[in-house]
């Protein structure tokens, strides 16, 4: 999952990025809010962290903006916990959830998968396409009974392609998502990815999951049965 934290406190943005990326997560920063609204029009994110108190831009001018402009990705507010006419505003004002501060790294994960799953009407806790089931809470892979050990990297790209099958992925989109948009867009590192995604899961599925569409990407076959 691809998330933006704009949050202008460095210490809380250090534990937040630290605590997302050991789960698996994506994560842009930004310390500033008008850096950080750009950013969030630019580029696609499955949710957004959003500090209320920043400089430029404030984190609810921010969410007003999102929303007038139809931008609907799920938004959580980081908040004081005396401020309650900002946590009421940010509701009204569209934000899907908030959390005050300070608050634990498990709340935060726990929030962020509710939200998304809300908004998408999915449940994003298990993921599955054919034989090959995908579980974000203990972040086991599966064919059958048969569990795929995968690198934490290795499991956000299977992420996101179980997301949409049958949906081409460019190689910039895939980095943009599983690497970050600053990433090197001259790398192979998406193509020794799928490599090593195909030699774990092809060799128990016994027929190709990963399809590479030429001159254009890779995608993930909508069925994956033996």
């Amino acid at each position: 999952m691809k998330v933006l934290l704009i949050e202008d406190d460095k210490k809380i943005t250090s534990f937040v990025k630290k605590g997302l990326k050991e789960q698996g997560f994506t994560v842009d920063c930004s310390e500033d809010g008008d850096e950080g609204f750009h950013i969030a029009t630019t580029y696609v994110y499955d949710v957004i962290i959003l500090d209320i108190m920043l400089p430029g831009r404030d984190g609810l001018s921010i969410l007003r903006n999102l929303r007038d402009l139809k931008n609907n990705v799920p938004v959580l507010l980081l908040t004081a916990r005396s401020a309650l006419n900002e946590r009421l505003e940010g509701l009204n004002l569209g934000a899907d959830d908030y959390l005050c501060k300070p608050f634990y790294m498990e709340e935060l994960v726990a929030r962020i998968h509710a939200i998304t799953r809300r908004s998408s009407g999915e449940n994003l806790n298990l993921m599955q396409r054919g034989d090959l089931v995908l579980n974000l809470i203990n972040r086991e892979v599966k064919i059958g009974e048969t569990l795929i050990e995968l690198t934490a990297r290795e499991f956000s790209l299977l992420e996101l392609l179980m997301r949409s099958p049958d949906r081409v992925f460019t190689r910039t989109q895939i980095l943009e998502h599983v690497w970050g948009y600053n990433f090197d867009p001259q790398t192979n590192v998406v193509d020794v990815y799928i490599r090593r995604l195909r030699n774990k899961i092809d060799v128990i599925s016994g027929s190709p999951a990963i399809e590479t569409v030429r001159g254009v990407g890779y995608r993930l076959k909508e069925s994956t049965e033996r």
